[in-house]
């Protein structure tokens, strides 16, 4: 056989312009068919009674809304960032569910414990170019059906798996059942819920460090952390083959330091009590690097189908005062653009999670490890919007009516986790949005 030539467009034949069935060219026709409809418009809205007008506009304007979101979603598309954008007034916006109902952590539960002003529920977060849909529970269930959804990682993790187990229960549509939750004073280290109409199973494990931590980790009493990092969290790695939609957020516990082990040997240290001092200081980038790739390499093994999605760092708002001062984040709403900068610790932080990213979606191409290129790579970035928000902490209502007996010299804020409800809702909000698009 001869060697392929590509056809020459000047030597075919140029298609008809015009529709079959139609003696009019496609221009015309299409002018024609736009001119009766935008006549039947007119008429609609000029001699019709309101009542049908609403019934007959309501459809085509969540078409519109639904068809904008999908093609804001779509790969590639620059127009839809929502890591980027501001908050907008919307009174009422988070306020979906109630956080007793929902057993979150009872130091998140701000309403619960006392927090007097509640505007901190009344933002909702604008992405810049396009829109963010509310959360729905029926659109995340079907985004995951018949999957197991795994949040791994630290307090945060928990914070945003919390809300999404609020979101879900709040709808009465959709029957659930706690399958297990840890016992006594660790019950918020590992818990997993099952919504059987769809076939999904949401699950927390506390890893805070992403690889096994021992010391601090297991035992609050003990002051040193102690890292391996090339060995994933033992609990969540023993079940690693089950999940299908793994969240990954960490940094937080890495930033406060560790002894570092590669191979069961010291490597290093960072932050490390006195007796450490010895060791080698690789300060906190380099083993978060490593911790997040030692957990992707996991959930990227065993050859099953599986999305991976490394969520950035959520900072904190303690600037520069005591954890225990009860003036601690007290700021009452968001920030305004450029306001405040973000630290840039934060900001690199933020950096090692797109690295480490880029470098899992370039393994999966080249086809490394046993994946057989099955795994999706994707970032939920909630660093700036997080940041944007220093109103939305418990503060001093991690503690129950703090202010009950009078005001305290000292007492414990909490400037890290948010409130739920609250601004973490939004990173669930988000999270639906990247579990919808396509591969």
């Amino acid at each position: 056989m001869g060697a392929y030539k590509p056809l020459d467009p000047r030597n075919q034949l140029k298609p008809s312009t015009k529709t079959p069935g139609c003696f009019l060219s496609k221009p015309v026709c299409a002018s024609l068919v736009c001119g009766v409809l935008s006549l039947a418009l007119l008429h609609l809205l000029c001699c019709s009674s309101p009542g049908t007008q609403q019934a007959l506009l309501s459809p085509l304007r969540q078409y519109i809304n639904n068809t904008y979101s999908f093609v804001s979603s779509v790969p590639g598309n620059n127009s839809c960032n929502y890591s980027e954008g501001r908050w907008v007034w919307a009174p009422g916006h988070a306020r979906r569910y109630n956080a007793t109902e929902c057993n979150v952590k009872e130091r998140q539960d701000c309403i619960r414990n006392g927090r007097p002003d509640t505007k901190y529920l009344d933002w909702r977060w604008q992405p810049t170019g396009c829109p963010l849909p509310e959360f729905d529970a029926r659109t995340f269930l079907s985004a995951v059906h018949g999957k197991h959804v795994a949040f791994i990682g630290d307090s945060m993790a928990r914070n945003q798996a919390q809300s999404l187990i609020c979101l879900l229960t709040a709808s009465p549509s959709f029957p659930y059942r706690l399958v297990y939750r840890d016992p006594g004073e660790h019950k918020h280290n590992f818990w997993r819920y099952a919504f059987p109409s769809h076939d999904v199973t949401v699950s927390y494990y506390w890893a805070p460090f992403l690889v096994r931590g021992k010391g601090k980790p297991e035992d609050d009493g003990i002051k040193e952390n102690h890292v391996h990092l090339d060995v994933p969290g033992d609990r969540w790695a023993a079940d690693a083959d089950t999940i299908d939609v793994a969240v990954l957020a960490a940094g937080h516990w890495l930033l406060n330091g560790a002894i570092y082990y590669n191979a069961s040997q010291v490597i290093g240290a960072h932050n490390a009590p006195p007796e450490y001092s010895n060791y080698t200081k690789i300060g906190y980038a380099w083993p978060l690097h490593m911790a997040y790739r030692t957990a992707v390499e996991r959930l990227s093994s065993g050859g099953r189908t599986r999305t991976v999605v490394l969520a950035t760092f959520s900072p904190s708002h303690f600037a520069g005062r005591p954890t225990d001062s009860p003036t601690a984040c007290t700021k009452m709403e968001p920030y305004e653009e450029g306001e405040e900068e973000l630290v840039w610790i934060f900001k690199e932080v933020r950096d090692v999670v797109y690295e480490e990213a880029e470098l899992a979606k370039a393994r999966v191409v080249a086809g490394d490890g046993d994946s057989g290129g099955a795994t999706r790579i994707e970032v939920l970035d909630v660093t700036k919007l997080a940041w944007m928000r220093p109103d939305g902490h418990p503060s001093v209502y991690m503690n129950y009516h703090p202010f009950e007996h009078g005001v305290p010299e000292r007492m414990y804020s909490d400037c890290l986790h948010f409130c739920l409800p609250g601004p973490v809702d939004t990173f669930n909000e988000i999270l639906v949005q990247v579990l919808k698009r396509r591969r």
